[in-house]
């Protein structure tokens, strides 16, 4: 009979008595050993079997299912499956006999009513030690949160303190946070003034980067520094130590809040003859800008160089005017046209009643 070898240690694993990858691969080993057990293949994985879809241990499964071997060696039930989808899956193989024996160190199994009956009981414990662990997780992450103590990762400016479990202010790096709080506080600096501070009093992530302009603004919007921290929505007042005051913070929500109102947008400049006229040297298009208050029009050029230097909109006016003098009528010509008009309006008039009538 072919077995394959399968171990595995979560990275979150709370069980402190489980052995390492390469402890349980040893006295696995050596059991096989013990017991004649022939070893095909080995899968090592690190990975928690709380959800499904670990992608060792399915591929495992699969080739099973492919018949590479008919038995699993492993160090406990709760290494294969911690979860009811994997530990059905478990027992539905062995109940359609491609997996024909399970061997554990610390648990007896045979492929009998029994035997099965046993190993559900042993992933249903699993899955009850994982729920469990996961409520009383939260129930004291609830508890952290009444008594005002941060429950992740301390934010720049701040330690971890493994000892208490508590947040403490980073003697090196808390000033030098307070100090970016109050230079924006005066208005007269931006986020990217505020980078290159750090970069010159030597304030940078714990990798040692740079830290970037998005993440100074959470830092300089976040309450944290004050006392108040948020978590999921809602707001807890802390118990660390603040870096800053209230009155501050305020400050520096108020500039930060002046900056980032939209500017006022540039009002279209109306250019009377912009797309009418063509240049006449190279015919390209005439476009229009303005220039200290006036507005001027030039060749654009897009068909190679042209001599045409820009012109003043003033001067343009004058030019049409000009233009149009050329073609106008003589003002002597104007009374007497109006009055042929309206001789011919009152005829059509005339013309109109009479049919009417008829």
């Amino acid at each position: 009979m072919n077995y394959f070898l399968y171990i595995r240690k979560s990275t979150d694993e709370d069980d402190r008595q489980v052995l390492s990858l390469e402890a349980q691969e040893v006295e696995l080993n050596e059991f096989a050993t013990r017991e004649h057990l022939h070893i095909v293949d080995t899968f090592r994985e690190s990975q928690t079997a709380k959800e499904p879809g670990r992608p060792v241990f399915n591929e495992m499964l699969a080739r099973v299912e492919l018949g590479h071997a008919n038995g699993i060696l492993a160090w406990h039930p709760d290494r294969l499956a911690r979860n009811s989808v994997d530990g059905g899956k478990i027992i539905y193989l062995v109940d359609s006999q491609q997996v024909k024996a399970l061997k554990f160190p610390t648990f007896w199994f045979e492929p009998t009513p029994q035997g099965k009956f046993m190993l559900n009981i042993a992933f249903g414990q699993s899955k009850y030690f994982v729920d469990n662990l996961s409520e009383n997780t939260k129930r004291g992450l609830r508890q952290k949160l009444r008594r005002g103590e941060w429950p992740g990762w301390a934010p720049v400016g701040y330690l971890n303190d493994k000892l208490k479990h508590i947040v403490v202010p980073d003697p090196d790096r808390a000033p030098l946070i307070r100090k970016l709080f109050e230079r924006y506080a005066t208005g007269n600096y931006s986020l990217k003034d505020i980078q290159n501070i750090t970069k010159s009093v030597g304030l940078f992530s714990r990798s040692g980067k740079v830290l970037s302009v998005s993440l100074l603004q959470s830092i300089l919007s976040n309450p944290f520094y004050y006392g108040v921290f948020k978590y999921n929505g809602e707001l807890y007042e802390a118990k660390h130590e603040p870096i800053i005051t209230k009155k501050l913070y305020d400050s520096v929500s108020k500039v930060m809040a002046t900056k980032s109102k939209p500017k006022k947008q540039n009002k279209i400049v109306d250019y009377p003859y912009r797309g009418i006229f063509l240049c006449a040297e190279c015919g390209c298009a005439i476009t229009s800008e303005t220039q200290k208050g006036h507005h001027y029009y030039r060749c654009t050029k897009k068909r190679g160089a042209c001599s045409q230097k820009y012109l003043r909109e003033e001067a343009l006016t004058e030019q049409i005017n000009d233009v149009i003098k050329e073609v106008s009528l003589p003002p002597s010509w104007a009374d007497s046209m109006l009055a042929k008009l309206e001789e011919t309006r009152s005829q059509e008039a005339q013309d109109g009643t009479v049919m009417f009538k008829i």
